[in-house]
């Protein structure tokens, strides 16, 4: 999510203050069909419901529900945003510009099996990353998996990639236009042949046993359900129509509180003998089950051990050596590393390995030989300790500065890779030795960039809230910046399900900092970067605190004269759109510009359409009279008032993402091009884009890249007058 967000602005060439050469002279005009409904004592009224086309199909997964009315609409608001975006000046030469800056090599730390390496890798002008393997570390670059080959238009993506024990196989998941319904295959390394065995339904990435008999996964057994969600066990040679389902997703009869969970979930352990099953209950909360995966391949039953079930906090883990690991946060909202038997694996048999620690949150838990590497959030950026099987700390691992940092690792060695990236420093990937963890890095791979990184300066200020929370946000600019009260400042935010928005390195933010220009990205709470308690502070019925807190970067922003409200741009995607959707209609005088990214508006009929009911424990449902309330307070789509002001708005939507339904775009850029002020203006546009063969984001190739950020860009560029 984070790379969606920090992509930002490559904007330095060719002035566009002036605006397109040629403007049509107003959006094209939208049927109004008033619907309402009264929902809990209160009359709503949506005058552009049609827009959501034909929903007399039940499934909420109908990615063809466009009515040809909706459709014709559709080529008509995107020929109107053509016209306007392809007559900007100096157009051609930003793309021009951004395509080496997006084009800039990539590649993903190692997956190690036997003497083995597998990893992704893209190059240049590539539209999808390739997956390699090496035999042994110093080994040659062998292509595995080129996505070109499989499909030449690139829009086919790699999503995962999960070799046996021995490195022999490859299991790999295919999807295609973002609709990441993905599809299972399993290779032979050594021929390069791909089995006869295709696993489809949104399948996800297995674990293998030792001997590579079988493996567990998960996927839907229905791919137009996304609510049958269930585990599986797939023996090698036989058909997927064999496979013996472990776990699955409840009905609504069955449990109604279990029946729009996020899961069901497995994972076997690195020696085949035990498997963890859990759902989340919530996106804080999950259930967990522990079964003897040796004892299920003898009498064919699922035996569930109960680890944890109907308790706040998060559980998460792995046996090793027959001992239970577990990463929680139950009653240590910041996390802990506790331990128990197989024997008796549940809450009152834990003891306590790695305590909570009162300044960090554990992000992630890693197991290599003999010990556990831990990736510490403090102050939104990482740190990695490595403990040992007692719980005694070994130190911490060398990364070369404050940012983001990750870890690959196997339990069967001490080797490990630690990625890290920050705003100044371009994701570099570093073979680490986890037995001795003070012991220098060994470069492994950094990626050539076109810029040069020292110029940068990243400061991290804090800022009160409207209820005097502290907040804190990173600031990048230029070296030498100063104040002078009217830079172009791009502000993004997320702010929801947990999520921790670290330091990031993006080549495209470079022709920003040399024009001056400010990027800021406050951690707002709803997010994960101080534990279980921020995250609860920006959900629900919090959710307010959430927009409180942009709204009061910006202030600190325009009081600290970093800018002013001419000069500042705000961008975010999914539930950062739904943020850009709140500063829209709460404090549209903040702003001169918005880029709102495949976002939720419609807040009170959200739940109706593709997986949102998962979202739920997040948001809260209208369904409920309380709830209702909350959302009704706050939903952006209800909030448009006729005859306002507001900031000139880019919504981008894909008629394909299967997560976020473009319905929310849709609605709301009709209704503000009907009602506000400058609907139809010509100066300061509300503009819709909406992408085709593509979904919510993932697996993008990098031509539509190109072509969306160039459309970003010159939007930003023009309104916020930047010039080089």
């Amino acid at each position: 999510m984070r790379l969606l967000l920090c992509l930002c602005l490559g904007m330095m060439l060719g002035a566009c203050t002036n605006g397109p050469r040629t403007l049509p002279a107003r959006p094209p005009a939208t049927r109004v069909e008033p619907v309402t409904e009264t929902l809990h004592g209160v009359d709503v009224t949506d005058n552009y419901r049609w827009l959501e086309g034909d929903d007399s199909d039940p499934n909420p997964l109908n990615y063809g529900r466009m009515t040809p009315e909706v459709a014709k609409w559709t080529d008509e608001q995107n020929a109107y945003t053509r016209k306007i975006l392809d007559a900007l000046p100096g157009r051609q030469a930003l793309e021009d510009r951004l395509r080496p800056l997006m084009q800039v090599s990539a590649i993903t730390a190692p997956a190690m099996r036997g003497h083995r390496y597998f990893y992704s890798r893209r190059k240049g002008a590539e539209n999808q990353p390739t997956i390699y393997w090496r035999d042994g570390r110093a080994g040659a670059d062998r292509v595995l998996i080129n996505p070109a080959s499989l499909d030449p238009t690139g829009l086919t993506a790699i999503e995962w990639i999960s070799p046996s024990h021995d490195g022999k196989l490859v299991a790999y998941g295919t999807y295609r236009a973002g609709d990441e319904n993905t599809t299972l295959h399993v290779m032979d390394v050594d021929s390069a042949k791909v089995l006869p065995l295709e696993i489809p339904n949104k399948t996800q990435a297995p674990d293998w046993l030792p001997d590579s008999s079988g493996f567990v996964y998960q996927n839907l057994k229905n791919p137009k359900d996304p609510y049958s969600g269930q585990v599986l066990f797939h023996r090698m040679g036989a058909a997927p129509s064999a496979d013996v389902v472990l776990f699955r997703q409840f009905t609504k009869e069955e449990n109604p509180k279990l029946a729009t969970t996020w899961g069901p979930f497995g994972s076997l352990s690195h020696d085949g003998k035990w498997l963890l099953l859990g759902y989340y209950v919530d996106t804080k909360s999950n259930d967990l089950w522990l079964v003897d995966f040796d004892a299920f391949r003898k009498t064919g039953k699922v035996d569930k051990r109960v680890v944890s079930a109907g308790v706040a906090g998060q559980v998460l883990g792995t046996v090793i050596d027959d001992v239970l690991v577990l990463q929680t946060t139950q009653r240590s909202p910041k996390g802990r590393i506790v331990i128990a038997s197989t024997a008796q694996p549940d809450a009152a048999h834990w003891k306590e390995l790695v305590p909570e620690r009162p300044d960090a949150v554990i992000q992630a838990v890693g197991f290599a030989k003999g010990v556990i590497a831990v990736t510490y959030l403090r102050n939104a950026s990482n740190t990695i300790e490595v403990f040992d099987m007692a719980g005694h700390s070994r130190g911490t691992v060398n990364q070369p500065g404050i940012g983001s940092a990750s870890i690959s690792a196997e339990e069967d060695r001490t080797e490990a890779f630690l990625t890290f990236a920050s705003y100044n420093y371009p994701t570099t990937i570093f073979r680490v030795d986890l037995g001795g963890p003070a012991a220098p890095a060994e470069l492994w791979e950094k990626p050539d960039v076109p810029v040069d990184p020292s110029i940068v300066d990243v400061e991290q200020v804090w800022y009160p809230s409207k209820d005097g929370t502290q907040i804190s946000m990173f600031l990048v600019h230029k070296k030498g910046f100063t104040k002078s009260g009217d830079a172009p400042v791009l502000l993004t935010g997320y702010g929801g399900f947990n999520i921790s928005y670290t330091p990031g390195f993006a080549a495209t933010l470079f022709p920003w900092f040399e024009a001056g220009g400010v990027y800021a990205v406050p951690n707002l709470r709803g997010g994960g970067e101080y534990g279980d308690a921020w995250h609860e502070a920006g959900m629900l019925d919090k959710k307010q605190n959430v927009f409180d807190d942009m709204i009061a970067a910006a202030e600190h922003l325009i009081s600290e004269k970093y800018t002013d409200k001419n000069h500042l741009a705000i961008q975010g995607g999914s539930n950062g759109g739904l943020l850009m959707g709140a500063m829209i209609t709460q404090r549209p005088d903040l702003f001169r510009a918005v880029v709102c990214q495949v976002p939720l508006l419609d807040m009170i009929h959200y739940q109706d359409f593709q997986i949102a009911k998962l979202w739920i424990p997040e948001y809260g449902t209208s369904e409920n009279a309380e709830q209702f309330k909350w959302l009704y307070a706050y939903s952006p789509y209800h909030h448009v008032k006729p005859g306002a002001e507001y900031p000139a708005i880019l919504f981008m939507t894909a008629d394909t993402d299967t997560r976020v339904d473009p319905m929310h775009a849709k609605k709301m850029a009709a209704l503000m091009q009907a009602e506000a002020k400058n609907g139809s203006s010509k100066t300061r546009p509300i503009l819709l884009r909406i992408e085709s063969k593509a979904g919510h984001g993932a697996g993008k190739p990098v031509t539509k890249q190109i072509e969306e950020f160039t459309d970003v860009y010159s939007f930003l560029f023009w309104q916020l007058g930047v010039r080089p």
